[in-house]
């Protein structure tokens, strides 16, 4: 066993004249954290160490020996067997010692070439590259989900607000899509982010690269990673990735947050446009009638927490010099307390939207409500040939009537809607319908029925 590793409770290395402190110890570890970085980092290691084998810079027997030992560490982990030493640090030097103690020398020859400080950086892409093909494919079951709902209900009319205020009617199926157009962004954001992701520090060593004769393409091939680094500076020392990983992120939360906001206000009984299923929902501890929207209520309340965990990455980075600074081992908890949060809303939000029951009749009544044909009505005036400011005046003057005679639109009659304009004809009162005015808007990218059909057509083929 190395005596490097095996006596870091006497001294850091044979540098150092003392042990560093239990406080210190317990302040620079990283180890009880980025543990679960421990599949990477042999992944990583595996991809050097084939590497050097092929370069002639270790043995085959080398080889095979580090082969045989990351093996029974994995079954360590996976077993829950493997001992974390906090005099070890981090996750990286605990699996060397481990690896040491299996192997012998060839656990020690591992490391040359590399440094601790391009083998976290390699874990770390190769951890969030993972992470963003998981919340991908999350992505895409909950836009499948929202489509769903959104195809079940391309028909049912709903009010769409402008300032929380009725300004005109929609259907559900439009408004789903809303939501189904944000987090295809948000999966184009993770997928073009994967770009910069899937570069490979390892070869870069401690700042400066190595004297030994690696090949840095060779392991890039093996890791399945794009391109190298080019500097070896930069390649140590930034974070930008997880930084834009965290922002894309941090987006993706805001979309949830924005959905939770209306679901919360849908699923109020003073509302009632919608029921979520009993699973996603608790009751009162004082009052038994009350059932609250808690998940929801949480991801909106967890968007803050992404939210700061990206304003903290960018902080630990805004005043590093180059190189590698201690700094950047506060990158790992925000970075997997953000994949955690994401994983699971999303996965729970997918399984939410098959559980959400929609009520038309609210929705329609609601839509009555505000003079949400009003545009309809000013539209029409403009295809009789009355420029546009003019039907808008018009059409205010009706509405005003309206509101002082507490009725609708089309509760007019043909000749008292005619006080307002000549050009007003029979014909109006189908304009002034709700599903009139869904039905006319029949573009793309419009409410009407047949284009929020043609849209669910369109997502589900890029979908499958």
């Amino acid at each position: 066993m190395t005596a490097q590793l095996s006596k870091k409770s006497e001294a850091w290395s044979a540098r150092f004249n003392e042990p560093v402190s239990d406080l210190v110890k317990r302040y620079t570890a990283s180890v009880f954290f980025d543990k679960r970085l421990a599949q990477v980092d042999i992944q990583g290691s595996l991809a050097h160490a084939e590497m050097l084998a092929h370069q002639k810079i270790i043995s085959q027997q080398d080889h095979a020996e580090i082969q045989r030992g990351m093996a029974q560490i994995q079954e360590e982990i996976a077993a829950g067997k493997f001992e974390w030493l906090l005099d070890l640090e981090d996750v990286h030097l605990n699996i060397e010692k481990r690896l040491t103690e299996l192997v012998g020398d060839a656990g020690k020859r591992l490391h040359t070439g590399r440094s601790r400080n391009d083998q976290v950086a390699t874990d770390i892409r190769l951890y969030v590259r993972s992470e963003i093909d998981n919340i991908v494919g999350l992505l895409r079951d909950l836009r499948l989900a929202l489509l769903d709902l959104a195809e079940k209900h391309a028909d049912t009319i709903l009010p769409g607000f402008t300032h929380m205020q009725v300004a005109q009617p929609i259907t559900f199926g439009h408004h789903m899509l809303a939501y189904v157009e944000m987090f295809s962004r948000d999966a184009e954001r993770m997928l073009d982010c994967r770009k910069r992701v899937n570069r490979l520090p390892l070869g870069a060593a401690a700042l400066a690269g190595t004297t030994f004769p690696i090949d840095r393409e060779r392991v890039a091939r093996t890791l399945d990673f794009e391109d190298v680094c080019h500097n070896s500076l930069d390649a140590v020392s930034d974070r930008d990735f997880a930084i834009e990983f965290c922002a894309a992120a941090a987006l993706i939360m805001t979309h949830v947050s924005r959905m939770s906001e209306e679901l919360v206000i849908w699923m109020s009984p003073r509302v009632g446009f919608i029921d979520i299923a009993d699973r996603f929902c608790t009751g009162s501890s004082i009052m038994p009638q009350k059932k609250n929207p808690d998940v929801p209520e949480l991801a909106r309340g967890k968007t803050g927490r992404v939210n700061g965990h990206l304003i903290a990455l960018l902080t630990l980075m805004k005043g590093q010099p180059l190189a590698y600074n201690k700094d950047n081992q506060e990158d790992k908890e925000p970075l997997f307390d953000t994949v955690d949060t994401v994983v699971d809303t999303l996965r729970i939000f997918a399984d939410m939207a098959t559980g959400i029951t929609v009520k038309p009749e609210a929705m329609r009544a609601a839509a009555l409500q505000g003079y949400a044909t009003a545009t309809d009505l000013a539209d029409y005036l403009v295809k009789k040939g009355l420029p546009f400011r003019d039907a808008h005046e018009a059409v205010a003057h009706a509405v005003r009537a309206c509101v002082d005679r507490g009725c609708d639109l089309s509760d007019l009659t043909l000749e008292e809607m005619r006080v307002f304009s000549s050009l007003i004809e029979a014909d109006i009162f189908e304009v002034l319908t709700l599903e009139g005015s869904v039905a006319a808007r029949n573009h793309v990218g419009g409410t009407a029925p047949q284009q929020v059909r043609l849209a669910i057509t369109r997502h589900r083929s890029k979908l499958n």
